[in-house]
């Protein structure tokens, strides 16, 4: 579509009214995944909007980003005129109806960006310099505006059950990847699973009451025409009222034949009545993720889950009548040696063996091990840990493969080049906006398709622009560094993450949030686990 429209010069419209994107007064972009900025790149050109921020004129759109790779704009920030950190329900109307009193007033671009320094939440690049060392480290990060805060923090929706929620959801003309009604069980995460940064912007953790979302499940089911529900949120069994929940579904809506899909479960989560039930209205797969093969390295990452749990869990699923189950590990984690990853073949092994003791079951096995590369993101106790090499992560991956001997095993893994490119954007500088977008020149498009993607383009963008990829990858950084993303503050303390990467490299774990409080620094914000009682 790309080539038809860039061969009948036709740029990019919307889907509703078919109005140019160049026409509107702002245009966002929810960054979810570091390797789409290419695409961002992509549909600014098509649009005919000027890619850098500051050739811009006053008859172009507002160009605004938020989402979770927004904790880290800088690799953006010559290219986005602002950032949105946090959740949107929160100060969307206000920063629309600045725009519109700024507009009748007759206020310039410029002025529009000032008056965004007094919101909350609100980042522009344009009033913030970066100098550097020689070696190439951030020498200082500085305001150059009056108005600029010192720090930028997130802003969050303290009272989950009564925030406004879509009713009619968007249903799509054709068959789609998420074809079906998603309900947002709760925000935020109890864990601290060392690698996820979701786990830690998304802080605190806020439930929605069991009766909202029930009610929201039967609303979105009739003004959808779906058949079937998804959960999402991060750790869906670590809802308090998870049980409640997914009987009312169950209940509700089996008898229409409706499918209730549970992702994000924790495998020590499972009770075989549960599942049975949802066996009882369409049987899917089952995907759980013991991340790494060794107690040792899931105690550094904290997952918090022992092998015994893991093959309890995969015990009452195979009494359940499950014959596929689908685990996810991560290769290059800090610590690891060889044998934790020999101890991802013997775990898939002892589930093998789980599977067959009595009683005997009907059909076969089959065991997907999925492994991606481990990408250290911003906000996480791995953020100055040094990624593997292209080499290492390959090596890693050969040696996993030629050690499974069960046939009813099998073993991926994801793009290599792609995991270290992604590791360079999500930990970049300003710099890097250089190599995106000659890449995006070079050919770069949709790179988060492996398909798609092109290692060499990547490669020849940072050549030309003079940028070191691997100063962003395999660099081991010291805490004292001041990081790209130090003057963003998600509630969580950057001490937080200097004691977790300890207790990290000293095998130590930290319990989960309703078990006992770590002082992470999120309860700066009201709601949620924070403040119950």
């Amino acid at each position: 579509m790309e080539e038809m429209m860039r061969a009948m010069s036709t740029p990019l419209f919307s889907l509703e009214t078919g109005e140019s994107v160049k026409n509107f007064d702002l245009v966002g972009f929810t960054l979810q995944y570091e390797m789409s900025y290419s695409n961002i790149i992509n549909m600014l050109d098509l649009s005919g909007i000027a890619i850098w921020a500051k050739d811009r004129t006053e008859d172009d759109p507002i160009i605004i980003a938020g989402g979770p790779c927004a904790y880290n704009p800088e690799p953006l920030a010559d290219i986005i005129d602002c950032f949105y950190l946090g959740e949107g329900e929160v100060k969307f109307d206000e920063i629309l109806d600045i725009y519109k009193e700024n507009k009748q007033a007759g206020g310039t671009r410029t002025q529009y960006l000032e008056k965004l320094l007094g919101v909350d939440g609100m980042y522009v690049p344009r009033f913030y310099d970066v100098c550097y060392k020689e070696n190439g480290e951030i020498e200082s990060f500085q305001k150059n505006h009056p108005m600029a805060k010192d720090t930028i923090r997130k802003v969050v929706v303290e009272d989950l059950t009564n925030v406004f929620y879509p009713e009619a959801q968007l249903v799509p003309l054709i068959e789609t990847v998420h074809d079906r009604v998603t309900l947002e069980v709760f925000r935020g995460c109890i864990r601290g699973c060392r690698f996820c940064q979701a786990g830690y912007v998304y802080r605190p953790n806020r439930e929605k009451s069991c009766e909202v979302l029930l009610d929201d499940a039967k609303t979105l089911l009739e003004k959808s025409g779906h058949e079937e529900i998804s959960l999402v949120s991060l750790s869906t069994g670590d809802y308090t009222q998870f049980q409640q929940l997914a009987e009312g579904l169950i209940d509700n809506f089996a008898k229409d034949n409706v499918n209730i899909s549970l992702p994000s479960l924790r495998i020590d989560a499972f009770s075989l009545e549960l599942m049975q039930k949802i066996q009882g209205v369409r049987k899917s797969g089952l995907t759980f993720a013991p991340e790494a093969g060794t107690q040792r390295l899931r105690d550094v990452i904290n997952k918090g889950l022992s092998e015994a749990e893991i093959l309890k869990g995969c015990k009452l699923a195979f009494e359940g009548s499950w014959n596929r189950v689908k685990l996810y590990f991560m290769v290059g984690l800090p610590t690891e040696t060889y044998e934790d990853l020999d101890g991802i073949v013997r775990l898939s092994n002892r589930i093998v063996e789980t599977y067959f003791e009595p009683p005997k079951k009907s059909g076969g096995l089959t065991i997907v091990m999925s492994a991606a590369c481990f990408v250290p993101k911003p906000f996480t106790p791995f953020q100055w840990v040094a990624q593997n090499t292209y080499e290492e992560f390959l090596e890693k991956h050969r040696h996993i493969k030629r050690s499974i001997t069960r046939k009813q095993v099998r073993y991926n893994y994801h793009e290599v080049a792609l995991s270290i490119m992604e590791g360079v954007v999500a930990r970049g500088d300003r710099r890097v906006a250089k190599a995106i977008v000659r890449a995006f020149e070079l050919g770069a498009r949709f790179d988060g398709w492996s398909e798609k993607f092109r290692f060499d383009l990547w490669e020849q963008a940072f050549l030309e622009t003079g940028i070191d990829y691997k100063f962003y990858t395999h660099r081991e950084r010291s805490v004292d560094e001041i990081l790209p993303w130090d003057h963003i503050d998600v509630g969580v303390t950057k001490q937080f993450f200097i004691d977790e990467y300890e207790k990290a490299r000293e095998g130590q774990t930290t319990a989960n949030c309703r078990v006992d409080c770590a002082a992470c620094g999120a309860n700066v914000f009201d709601g949620g686990v924070c403040h119950e009682v």
